[in-house]
Parts: structure tokens; sequence; C-alpha cells
């Protein structure tokens, strides 16, 4: 695989997002929810400041499943599509490249951008925290970044799927915002409503039904990461310890992102080549 036409798809990518202000909107977006999540969360209780670590992560992931899945499927859901509408896709298709390089080297653009975007926004955030945290609450939070980032590149890699078997722009974004509905916002209310109605021999089957949506295996790869919020949910009693260990729940994250993106290009190949 040649390096520079990869790299050159890549680049443009990543220029075109920087050009349009998109990086900085959404470091903006972030930096502000973080702050105002850190520092007023508590407002209700009569108090505000910063918490803890604990309660910042866990108000700070319930922000991330709704925002970040969302932004990263917009980000992606044209990527392909877009270009067949715009008929820029011959053009590409004239170029010295392959189309796993086409097709990669556009992930890679946006996922640079979308990292950039969310270390820039979080990292505001830290510096601002920073008087108030050690080196363990420093740690966390360098943890729940970095996972934000894989459910981001997850989201991301779905959207290229989507834009890959989408016909229009038009279809491929109601698909994007219907996927969005489904995994962030339906999905977690079946499978409690599922666990309910079957109470205790509810079993592996639906426990293991967590690891089908990205946006589940970040709340669980955050929530373990600290026994304060895993006292809190309550959750230990539930999941068996294996479930919950960093390296399972990373190697599924990574799954995610691989899967569906080797599925568009193999989608794309099929079509195209």
């Amino acid at each position: 695989m040649a390096l520079t036409p990869l790299t050159t798809i890549a680049a443009k990518e990543f220029r075109d997002r920087i050009r349009n202000r998109w990086v900085v909107a959404v470091a903006i977006l972030f930096a502000l929810f973080a702050l105002v999540i850190a520092w007023f969360g508590a407002a209700q209780q009569g108090s505000v400041g910063f918490r803890g670590i604990g309660p910042t992560i866990a108000s700070l992931t319930s922000l991330v499943i709704y925002l970040l899945p969302l932004i990263a499927l917009i980000l992606g859901f044209d990527s392909i599509v877009g270009e067949r509408e715009r008929g820029s896709l011959d053009l590409l298709a004239s170029m010295p490249l392959t189309w796993f390089e086409l097709v990669l080297g556009k992930y890679l653009g946006l996922a640079l951008a979308l990292t950039v975007a969310t270390i820039a926004g979080f990292g505001v955030a830290a510096i601002a925290m920073l008087p108030s945290l050690d080196a363990n609450a420093a740690f966390h939070y360098g943890g729940f970044v970095l996972s934000a980032l894989l459910l981001g590149y997850a989201f991301l890699s779905l959207a290229f799927l989507i834009s890959v078997y989408a016909t229009d722009r038009a279809r491929a974004g109601a698909l994007a915002i219907a996927l969005w509905f489904i995994l962030v916002l339906a999905f977690d209310l079946l499978l409690l409503g599922a666990m309910v109605m079957v109470g205790d021999r509810a079993g592996a089957p639906l426990i293991l039904a967590m690891l089908l949506n990205p946006a589940d295996v970040f709340r669980i790869l955050n929530i373990f990461s600290s026994d304060e919020l895993t006292a809190f949910y309550g959750l230990a009693t539930v999941l068996p310890g294996w479930l919950t260990h960093p390296g399972v729940l990373g190697g599924v994250m990574l799954g995610w992102i691989v899967l569906p993106l080797a599925l568009a290009t193999h989608r794309f190949r099929q079509h195209h080549g």
C-alpha cells in the first residue's frame, strides 16, 4: 500500500474541516459543556464548584453518549455518497490510488479532525480543573477522553458504512439520524424493559447484548473505571467481572471501529471496482 496517496486524501479531508471551522466549533462546544458540568453539575443540590473526578466523569459520560455519536455521524454520513452526487468520485477514481486507500484516507482525515476537536475541547476543561486534580484523577480523566475518542471512531465507521450503501445524501442523512436514535435513545430502554420483564432469569444473553451497542460499551468502560461510580450505578452485581475488564471492552470497541469500516471498503470495492 502506497503511503503518499493515502496521506494526500487524509490531509485534504482534514484541511477541509479546518477551513470550514468545524474543528473549532466542536472544540468550543465540548469545552463549554465540560466546564459547565464540572462547575455547576451540583447546582440543584445547592452548591457550585468542582465536585471530584467521579461525579464529573459520570456527568460527562452522559453528555458524550448523546453528543459525540451524533457529531461523528454528521461528520461522515456524506463522505462517499456526497462525492458521488457531486460527481467528484470519478475524478478521485482517475488518480493513482486504490479504492481501499480512498476510503481509508477519507476516514483517517475525518478521524483526525474529530481527534483534534475532542482533545482541544476536553483539554481546555482539564487545564481549568488542573488545580483540583491529583495524579489519579488526571489518569481517570485521560482514560475518559481516550474512550470518548474510541466511541467517536466507532460511530464514524458506522457513518462510512451508511455513506457507501446509501443511494443519495438525503437517505444517508435519514439513516444516520435513525441509527443515532436506535443506539443512543431506544436501545437501552428496550434492553432495560426486557431485563425487568424476565427479572432474575435475564441471564447472559441480555447482558451480552450490551456489547452490541458501542455507546453501552463506552458507558461500562467509564463506570467501572471508578469504584465510586460502580457503587453509584449498582452494576457490579449485574455484570460479570470479565465483562468490565478494560482490555475486553477496549477490544470490543476496536471491533466496532474496524468491522464497519472493513464492510464499507468491501462494499465500495464491489460497487466501483
